[in-house]
């Protein structure tokens, strides 16, 4: 091969293999982020549900809070994603006991036919969860115009999905978490949020 042919496949090769690494480099800080993250509107609806000590919850009012709010759809017999999203309730509540703080943890059940009061009750022990945990019930109905309301709503529990949210208490809006995260993104984004 004469010597102008090897400097330009050479230079051919070289290119190449300098895109390869440009793509394998992008293609890694991509993948370093396994959730989707936007930042949503939402409209609360003015319903009542229960919560795993049986009291009545206003739903609207209680979303309401002057603290971030996270919230998550799970129900209590699942075997998949809601273990692995309790577990980051259950560690983010850890991290934040140890410096003092409380959070404002919402479970809502997608199965309001089987998730009693008693049922989430075992649920919430079996985390460990802590004051400031709560796990909310309702009729069918009820539960739906939630689900609709945060734009989750799944026709049944089967096809859930994981997703948290965090309601910023600055100006009432919500980080969307869609996908599975480690404790310690779960944790920077809380912080975020939260301004901390």
């Amino acid at each position: 091969m004469p010597a102008p042919m090897r400097k330009l496949k050479g230079a051919c090769v070289s290119v190449l293999l300098l895109l390869c690494i440009t793509c394998v480099v992008a293609t890694a800080n991509a993948d370093s982020r396994r959730y989707k993250r936007t930042v949503e509107k939402y409209t609360m609806p003015d319903v009542t549900l229960v919560n795993q000590d049986g009291k009545k919850v206003l739903f609207k009012s209680f979303m309401e809070s002057d603290q971030p709010i996270v919230v998550d759809f799970i129900y209590g017999t699942c075997t998949t994603i809601c273990p692995v999203l309790s577990a980051g309730y259950a560690n983010l509540q850890k991290k934040f006991a140890s410096g003092g703080q409380k959070l404002r943890l919402v479970s809502i059940t997608i199965d309001p036919e089987n998730d009693t009061p008693k049922v989430m009750k075992e649920y919430l022990k079996r985390y460990r969860a802590q004051p400031g945990w709560d796990f909310l019930t309702g009729t069918r109905a009820d539960i739906d115009l939630v689900m609709r309301a945060f734009n989750a709503y799944i026709p049944d529990k089967m096809s859930h999905y994981p997703l948290n949210l965090i309601r910023s208490p600055k100006d009432g809006s919500w980080v969307r978490l869609f996908g599975i995260m480690s404790s310690r993104e779960f944790m920077d984004e809380y912080l975020l949020v939260a301004g901390k």
